[in-house]
C-alpha cells in the first residue's frame, strides 16, 4: 500500500515551519480540498510565503531527520525536493511552478548534493542581506541630520532618530501625508519636497528661518528624488540641517560668509545681516534701496522668513514691468464687467499676501494716481478691487525697493512726498559690488557650484588673469552681472580652469591696469618670466596666468627683454 505523502516546511534553522495540513488551515483551505499532490504543491507555490525548500516525505520521518540524511548524503527513500536550479532534467516527473522546479522521482546522491549546497548558498546570501541592513539601520540611527523619506503622494516612508529632536516627529508618523504634520519650516520642506516629486530633481535650501516651541532655528533643507530596486523614481528623501548653533557664532564673530540665500562677509553686508534680524519681527514698512542687481529681492525673502509671517505668503511684485491699469489690477484684483477683457472677477495681490508679505520692487516707477492708491493702503489697510467700491480689509507688511533716488524724484514732483515717508520708515540700503570687492571670491565659489551642479561640469577654478578682471572690473549691473559672466563663461569652458577667451567680451576687453612687478629691477623680472615659460612648456597663456598678468603684458615683456624661444599659444 502506498504511503499518503506529508509536507514538511523546514527554515534556515532546521526546525519544522509547519505541516502541509497546518499551512492550508493557516491559509483558509480546508484539508479536505487538497485531492492530490498536484493541488497540495500548488498551494504551496501559489503562497507569497519566503520558502527556502519544501519537502515531501514518504515513510513518516520527520524534519530533522531528513535534514540529518542530507548532511550524510544518503537518501534511501524516494522525496519530492524543490530547487531552484532548472538545469535538473525532470521529464516528465516534474511539475514546474514559478521560480520553483518540483522533482517526483527517487533523488541520487549527486542531485543531493547539489540540493544541499543551494540550500547553504541561499542561507549565506541571506545572511549577508541581513548583515547590510542591519549596518545600514545603524548609519540612518546615527545621522545627526534629520532624515525623511516619502512615497510620490507625500506619505511618510521612514524617518531617522534625529527627526524627533529637530522635529519632534516620532515613529507614529510613519504612513501618515507629510502635509497633515506639524513640522517647523513646513512651507520650506514642504516646498523643496514638492519640487522633487514634481521635477525628479535635487533640491537645496540654505539657511531657512523656522519656528519650534517658541525657539528659532536655522536649518538648510536638502532633497532628492529616490530609486526603487527596478531603478524607477519612488518618492524623494529630505535631509535637514539643523545650523543655529553656526548661525548663532558667525553672528558673535560678526563673519558670516551667507545669510540665507544672501552672499558676503564684508564688513557693510555684517550690518545689513544685523539690520534685517533687527527688522524681522517689526511690522514695519521697510525700504530696500541699491544699485540694480545687489540683491533686494534676497533681502526682502530674508525679512519675511526671518520673522513671525514666515509661514505665511511671500508675494512679489515688479511694478515696473506693467503699465497703469494692469497693475492696479494686478495690486487691488477687478470684478467682472470692470473693463473690456474683464470677463471673472480676480483677486489681486493685496489679497493674495493676506497675513503675510507683500515685495514691491521698482516702486519708484508707479504712476501719481498708483502712487495715491498705494497711499490709502498703508494709511488704512484697506483697497477697492477695480469696478467695485466695496473695501477690502486685509492685514499685509510691506516691503519695498528701488534703484532709483526717490529723495531726488520727491524733489522734481515725480513722486509723493507723504508716500515716501510712508515707505521708508525703515531703508536698508545695500552696498554696490564695487564697494564690496573681498566678497568676489566667495561669490565665485558659490557660483561655481552652481553651475557645476545646474550645468553638469567640473570646473575647479578661474585662471589668474580672470581673478584680476573680476577684481578691477567695475561690475555695473553688480552680483547679477556677475552670475551672468560667470554662466556665460560656463557655457563655453571645456577644462577646468575658466581663462579670459570663456568671458563676455565686455569684460574680456576690460583693460586691467599695468600688474605691480615684484620689486628687483629688469634681470630678476626677466629671469622671473624665464622660469614661468620653463614651467609652462613655453606655453604663453600659461606662463602668464603663472605670472598673474594678462597676456598682452606678457608679450611686451618679452618684447622689452628680448626673450625669443619655442612659443606656442
Amino acid at each position: 500500500m502506498e504511503t499518503k505523502p506529508q509536507i514538511l516546511v523546514v527554515d534556515d534553522e532546521e526546525s519544522i515551519r509547519f505541516t502541509f495540513e497546518a499551512f492550508l488551515s493557516d491559509e483558509g483551505y480546508s484539508v479536505a480540498t487538497a485531492q492530490n499532490f498536484d493541488e497540495a504543491i500548488s498551494r504551496i507555490s501559489s503562497a507569497e510565503y519566503d520558502l527556502i525548500f519544501a519537502d515531501i516525505i514518504l515513510g513518516g520521518k520527520t524534519g530533522i531527520d531528513f535534514m540529518r540524511e542530507i548532511r550524510a548524503r544518503n537518501m534511501a527513500t524516494p522525496v519530492v525536493m524543490v530547487t531552484g536550479d532548472p538545469s535538473i532534467d525532470t521529464a516528465s516527473e516534474a511539475v514546474r511552478l514559478g521560480a520553483f522546479d518540483y522533482i517526483a522521482k527517487p533523488v541520487n546522491q549527486e542531485t543531493l548534493l547539489h540540493v544541499t549546497l543551494m540550500a547553504l548558498k541561499h542561507k549565506a546570501v541571506n545572511d549577508e542581506k541581513e548583515k547590510y541592513r542591519l549596518n545600514l539601520e545603524a548609519i540612518f540611527r546615527s545621522v545627526k541630520d534629520t532624515i525623511i523619506t516619502v512615497d510620490r503622494e507625500l506619505q511618510v516612508v521612514e524617518l531617522n532618530h534625529a527627526a524627533q529632536e529637530v522635529f519632534g516627529l516620532g515613529r507614529e508618523a510613519i504612513g501618515r501625508n507629510f502635509r497633515e504634520l506639524p513640522v517647523p519650516c513646513s512651507e520650506s520642506c514642504l516646498y523643496a519636497l514638492l519640487d522633487t516629486i514634481e521635477k525628479k530633481q535635487p533640491v537645496e535650501l540654505i539657511r531657512r528661518e523656522c519656528q519650534r516651541g517658541g525657539r528659532g532655528m536655522v536649518v538648510s533643507i536638502s532633497t532628492s528624488p529616490l530609486l526603487d530596486h527596478k531603478g524607477e523614481f519612488s518618492g524623494a528623501v529630505m535631509v535637514v540641517r539643523d545650523e543655529t548653533r553656526i548661525t548663532d557664532l558667525e553672528r558673535d564673530l560678526l563673519d558670516r560668509k551667507q545669510f540665507h540665500n544672501i552672499i558676503g562677509k564684508n564688513l557693510k553686508m555684517q550690518e545689513v545681516y544685523a539690520l534685517i534680524e533687527n527688522l524681522a519681527d517689526v511690522q514695519t514698512t521697510v525700504l530696500i534701496t541699491g544699485e540694480s542687481g545687489t540683491g533686494k529681492e534676497l533681502v526682502a525673502e530674508a525679512i519675511h522668513y526671518k520673522g513671525v509671517r514666515r509661514d505665511m505668503p511671500l508675494v512679489k511684485v515688479n511694478c515696473s514691468a506693467l503699465s497703469e491699469n494692469l497693475l492696479e489690477s494686478e495690486l487691488f484684483g477687478h470684478v467682472r464687467g470692470a473693463f473690456t477683457g474683464a470677463v471673472r472677477d480676480k483677486i489681486g495681490r493685496f489679497q493674495r499676501a493676506n497675513g503675510g508679505t507683500i515685495f514691491l520692487d521698482e516702486i519708484g516707477d508707479i504712476s501719481p494716481r498708483t502712487q495715491l492708491q498705494m497711499l490709502r493702503v498703508l494709511q488704512e489697510m484697506e483697497f477697492e478691487r477695480v469696478g467695485d467700491s466695496t473695501p477690502v480689509k486685509i492685514d499685509v507688511r510691506v516691503i519695498t525697493a528701488t534703484n532709483r533716488d526717490l529723495a531726488a524724484r520727491v524733489r522734481s514732483g515725480e513722486f509723493r512726498e507723504d508716500l515716501y515717508y510712508r515707505l521708508k520708515v525703515m531703508e536698508l540700503s545695500l552696498p554696490s559690488l564695487r564697494e564690496r570687492t573681498d566678497d568676489i571670491p566667495i561669490l565665485l565659489d558659490h557660483f561655481m557650484r552652481k553651475f557645476n551642479k545646474k550645468l553638469n561640469r567640473d570646473v575647479r577654478g578661474v585662471s589668474a588673469d580672470v581673478a584680476r578682471v573680476f577684481m578691477e572690473y567695475p561690475w555695473p549691473g553688480n552680483i547679477r552681472e556677475l552670475e551672468h559672466a560667470l554662466e556665460h563663461a560656463f557655457v563655453l569652458c571645456r577644462q577646468s580652469t575658466i581663462t579670459l577667451e570663456h568671458l563676455p567680451k565686455t569684460i574680456r576687453e576690460f583693460q586691467l591696469k599695468e600688474p605691480v612687478m615684484e620689486a628687483g629691477g629688469d634681470e630678476e623680472d626677466r629671469m622671473r618670466i624665464l622660469k614661468a615659460l620653463e614651467k609652462a612648456g613655453w606655453n604663453k597663456a600659461r606662463a602668464a596666468r603663472l605670472l598673474g598678468v594678462d597676456r598682452k603684458t606678457l608679450y611686451r615683456k618679452l618684447t622689452k627683454y628680448n626673450i625669443s624661444g619655442d612659443f606656442s599659444d
